[in-house]
């Protein structure tokens, strides 16, 4: 949140789509805000993966074998809110930043005894060996659209939103959407711990 929130992760490239550099834009819809910039538009989104949120850890196989006062790492605080709800004998270290490579680093480093990552980044990257256990979304619900890709366009260019029209997957987006207006009606940031799943 501190160094720029959600926004920060789309904005170059919400630029390069604005500027005519590049045809389509890419995001990983969990990062885009609510808000779209003028003259972009999203008409696609992508078959989902899994939802779920991956528990990583060098020394126990799910959150509930960890010992009182074991650190877990976390940059989320809707992950860190719902962690400390239900296992409050844990301490969250809750600058724990980093992309999958530093994270897990860090975490075999011994600054943190686990940490908690989407399953889906792990799927993509092929770096699922490294899941201790799969949280059920009863114990950790998901961040508003994770597991999902967008595929966003100018508004004004017919060409690229038919291509993308294509490849959208109705399903996924209709759940997109209604999560994403859960958000916006609640003005969720990245500075409030919401989650959501439809």
């Amino acid at each position: 949140a501190d160094i720029g929130g959600k926004g920060l992760f789309t904005k170059e490239i919400d630029e390069a789509l604005l500027n005519n550099e590049i045809d389509i834009a890419v995001h990983s819809m969990k990062d885009v805000p609510t808000y779209l910039p003028d003259k972009i538009i999203l008409p696609c989104n992508l078959e989902r993966e899994d939802v779920r949120d991956a528990f990583i850890s060098t020394t126990a196989s799910s959150l509930a074998d960890l010992p009182a006062g074991s650190v877990v790492g976390t940059a989320s605080l809707r992950r860190k809110s719902q962690l400390l709800h239900r296992y409050p004998s844990l301490e969250v270290l809750d600058n724990f930043r980093g992309n999958v490579q530093t994270r897990l680093r860090k975490l075999n480093e011994g600054l943190v005894q686990a940490t908690l990552l989407a399953l889906a980044g792990l799927k993509r990257l092929n770096m699922t060996e490294n899941v201790s256990s799969v949280l059920s979304i009863d114990d950790m619900l998901p961040a508003v659209a994770q597991g999902a890709i967008g595929i966003a366009c100018l508004q004004d260019d017919d060409k690229m939103a038919n291509y993308l029209a294509l490849l959208n997957h109705e399903e996924t987006q209709l759940a997109v959407a209604c999560e994403r207006a859960f958000l916006e009606t609640l003005d969720g940031s990245c500075r409030t711990p919401i989650a959501g799943y439809a």
